[in-house]
């Protein structure tokens, strides 16, 4: 397929309403089922699809908001072929309940009609801090919000919505979308305050005591991407893949140029690492107009990370793969890459290329822990968090979750973890008034 036939418009189309009722009427409304096991946050599936197959949106979303805050988001990018539809019984039979577009169609449906909000409660119970607007983020505040906290959320870039609206591309999760959950949470009396970079702007000791907040989130991620220490590795044209699709999403979006996107058209592209964000950069690639783009992994793909979906797609688009390809050093001329030197099955091989991104993970970055005292951190720079309260750290009053955590992971995994953090946040916030008392 040619780039210049790819854009970023969404690639897979949602129901309509007469195919989600139908498709929701096939639920078998299983005893035990297991596509709740197969949840990381145990949605009620059955229930709120129960609810669609009778057309009551209105129910179908009240089941949802019990345990997202982001079905809009979840029912575009979860990997619902490893979890919820993984699980069907009826894929027994090849014919699963095609459970995401489902979520997805409730969720767009109610935005788009712009049904009635659920009843608030007023805002008495305490007020917490949110460091950082992602899955994690916006979990938490939801959670929060809705159970009678005062929430306000800290963003460093200048939208919320973190990885949602820099990290994912526009053809997988449209920003509009993202722009319309956190609206959504933001109808729950949570505000945002964004080009706020905690530990530069404001540091959780001011947060504390100027601001008089009763506990802080830290849902941050993992901001700060690994590198390849290998010869060549500072020449122009080895770029992050984090950069470049926050790059493709600012230009997207008109606030920055063409020019400021680091890839070219007629580019050849060699992409590093096997996992979701090596496919996005990829196939963004392709869309803005490389010539050639390959992804360059060390293993087979029997050990790529990537959904087997998002695989199919790359390769559709024009993707292609280099399997136990691993790259030993970046050769450039002129302080510019040129190509690639790589151990192959074959022997050594040199493998031209205009510009590599890297795409083999990311780790915390170290600036709210380092102006706050108190907080400790593995050796990998992961904030120690404890059991009780679920996601406390070593300093009293400050939480944290998903990916400054955890090793980075999927949006709804995130959600999990921050689900049980604002739980215990409120059981945190309500002893401490009661001891006050």
């Amino acid at each position: 397929m040619e780039s210049k036939d790819l854009k970023f418009e969404e690639v897979n189309e949602g129901f309509n309403i007469k195919e989600a009722i139908d498709e929701a009427k096939r639920c078998l409304n299983c005893k035990n089922p297991l596509c709740v096991q197969g949840c990381p946050i145990e949605h009620n599936i059955p229930g709120w699809i129960h609810q669609l197959s009778m057309g009551n949106m209105g129910d179908a979303m009240g089941i949802i908001n019990e345990k997202s805050n982001l079905p809009a988001v979840c029912g575009r990018v979860c990997p619902h072929e490893k979890q919820c539809e993984g699980h069907c019984i009826l894929n027994k039979k090849g014919k699963g309940i095609r459970v995401g577009k489902l979520e997805r169609f409730i969720a767009d449906f109610d935005s788009n009609m712009g049904l009635i909000r659920e009843k608030l409660s007023p805002k008495t119970r305490g007020k917490v801090a949110v460091i950082g607007s992602g899955p994690a983020g916006l979990t938490v505040a939801g959670d929060l919000a809705r159970n009678g906290f005062n929430v306000e959320i800290f963003e460093s870039e200048a939208e919320p919505g973190g990885v949602l609206m820099y990290g994912i591309p526009e053809y997988r999760l449209p920003k509009e979308v993202v722009k319309r959950e956190i609206l959504k949470i933001e109808g729950l009396g949570v505000t945002y305050t964004t080009n706020c970079i905690v530990g530069q702007t404001v540091t959780i000791d001011e947060m504390f005591d100027e601001q008089n907040f009763d506990a802080i989130f830290i849902g941050s991620g993992t901001a700060k991407p690994k590198t390849m220490d290998l010869p060549g590795c500072k020449l122009r044209g080895v770029i992050q893949s984090s950069y470049f699709l926050r790059m493709v999403t600012l230009n997207n979006n008109g606030s920055v140029d063409r020019d400021e996107v680091p890839v070219k058209e007629g580019d050849i592209v060699g992409v590093i690492g096997c996992g979701n964000v090596a496919m996005d950069a990829a196939r963004t690639a392709i869309r803005m107009g490389a010539k050639e783009v390959f992804i360059v992994y060390h293993r087979t793909i029997e050990n790529m990370t990537a959904l087997q979906t998002e695989y199919n797609e790359a390769v559709e688009e024009g993707v292609k793969f280099l399997w136990e390809t691993d790259t030993k050093e970046f050769i450039g001329e002129r302080g510019r890459l040129k190509a690639i030197k790589a151990m192959t099955k074959d022997g050594e091989k040199v493998i031209p290329m205009d510009k590599v991104l890297l795409a083999i993970g990311s780790q915390p970055a170290n600036r709210i822990v380092s102006t706050t005292s108190g907080i400790n951190v593995d050796e990998k720079g992961y904030v120690i968090t404890k059991e009780r309260p679920f996601g406390m750290t070593t300093r009293k009053g400050v939480f944290a979750g998903g990916d400054v955590v955890n090793t980075p992971q999927t949006v709804v995994l995130a959600m999990r973890d921050a689900k049980k953090v604002a739980a215990g946040i409120g059981q945190f916030v309500d002893a401490k008034k009661l001891l006050e008392e």
